[in-house]
């Protein structure tokens, strides 16, 4: 079915859209992304895949290309990082708007200032309102294998929405690990052939594509954004199930460790939730009746299984990797609390807010966050909120 390769975080990427064999790419180099679309111009320039690659001048019209391309019809992908995202911050929002199809990989980094080209979610949770759907990978086969499903998603009928993955920066996608992938033809037969529900090259059945929207129509077009979202959620876990079918890597909303009987139970989403498997293991080792919950699929946020599954709990840590300024606590930390919202007796729920700008979260750090979730159940604290390894 496929062969194991080792691969950094940025070529497993570049594989996964070599696959797809889109249409269309627009490429804009920003670190640590760059290398991941250096990697998929060997494969133009090698003649395996067929793609129009499309070289701009910048992020902001490397969106707005696939813009247009998208809405010509064509299979449309892109990749960016941090400051890149930002610059196409007005096009993002468009290109959802739309419903235009777009795969994009967010190669994690810290956007400046001060200048900063390390880890954290700040670039693609400053983006959770766009309306995109969002897929979180923990490691460099997570990001192959969402980046191969992002096209089936964002391309299905009942949703039709832009969607991306993200990889760490640098922690993955400039380290190798060993990364399974599949043959072309058993990827090609995956990701299927694009048919696209509309397209402006089509004369014969002519359509607007953004076009001046007052207050007339416009609120009924984000309401129908919503309820796209709504229907991305049947969507995304059947065709998590078709891939682990495929595969035996089976993928849904999020991915339960060791709750079975957990009283203390930590959210987190990236490469820190590898980290935080082996914690769980060490501390279920010492007798610690603690689980994980990695988050997979932040957008759309799975309020109703999260509801359910947390009400278990006496306490609930969850690991940010953002802040959100002037808002109490992170963004994670924030849609979770609102999920329990309600619940009678719900967990206690404390953030910890870490690794902004790439910095290191160690296993003893893990260890005492769990420490404190732990504390937390037999008494609630008065500060819900802790900042991991910062220096005071």
């Amino acid at each position: 079915m496929g062969k194991r390769m080792a691969l950094t975080g940025n070529d497993a990427g570049a594989y996964a859209f070599k696959h797809a064999n889109a249409d269309v790419a627009a490429a804009f180099p920003i670190t640590p992304q760059t290398e991941l679309m250096h990697k998929f111009a060997e494969f133009v320039a090698d003649g395996d895949v067929d793609t129009e690659l499309i070289l701009v001048e910048s992020e902001h019209s490397a969106m707005s290309a696939c813009v247009g391309s998208a809405a010509g019809g064509a299979r449309t992908f892109t990749a960016t990082a941090a400051n890149g995202f930002a610059l196409m911050w007005e096009i993002v929002y468009i290109a959802a708007s739309c419903r235009l199809p777009i795969v994009m990989a967010v190669v994690n980094r810290a956007l400046s200032g001060p200048i900063n080209i390390h880890n954290d979610h700040s670039d693609s949770m400053g983006g959770r309102d766009s309306g995109w759907i969002q897929l979180y990978s923990e490691n460099s086969q997570e990001a192959y294998d969402n980046i191969l499903q992002c096209f089936r998603i964002a391309e299905h009928p009942d949703v039709l929405l832009p969607a991306l993955a993200t990889l760490d920066g640098f922690v993955l996608s400039h380290t190798v690990e060993a990364v399974e992938i599949l043959d072309d033809d058993v990827a090609a037969k995956f990701v299927g052939k694009y048919k696209p529900h509309f397209s402006l090259l089509d004369i014969d059945n002519p359509v607007t594509v953004g076009p001046l929207d007052l207050q007339d129509y416009y609120f009924e077009h984000k309401r129908q954004q919503v309820d796209a979202m709504e229907k991305a959620f049947p969507v995304i876990k059947a065709i998590g199930k078709e891939f682990g079918d495929l595969t035996g890597r089976y993928y849904s909303y999020y991915d339960e460790y060791k709750l079975e009987d957990a009283e203390a139970v930590v959210i987190a989403l990236g490469s820190a939730a590898g980290t935080t498997k082996a914690v769980v293991d060490e501390l279920r080792a010492e007798g610690q009746k603690v689980g994980m919950i990695k988050l997979r699929m932040f957008r759309p946020f799975p309020y109703l299984e999260l509801r359910s599954l947390l009400k278990n709990f006496r306490a609930v840590g969850i690991m940010d990797r953002c802040i959100s300024f002037g808002g109490y606590g992170g963004p994670v930390f924030n849609e979770t609390r609102s999920a329990l919202y309600g619940l009678p007796n719900p967990p206690v729920v404390s953030n910890f807010l870490y690794g902004l700008g790439g910095r290191d979260i160690s296993t003893h750090q893990i260890r005492e966050i769990f420490e404190t979730v732990q504390k937390s159940a037999q008494h609630e604290p008065q500060n819900l909120i802790h900042y991991v390894g910062v220096r005071e």
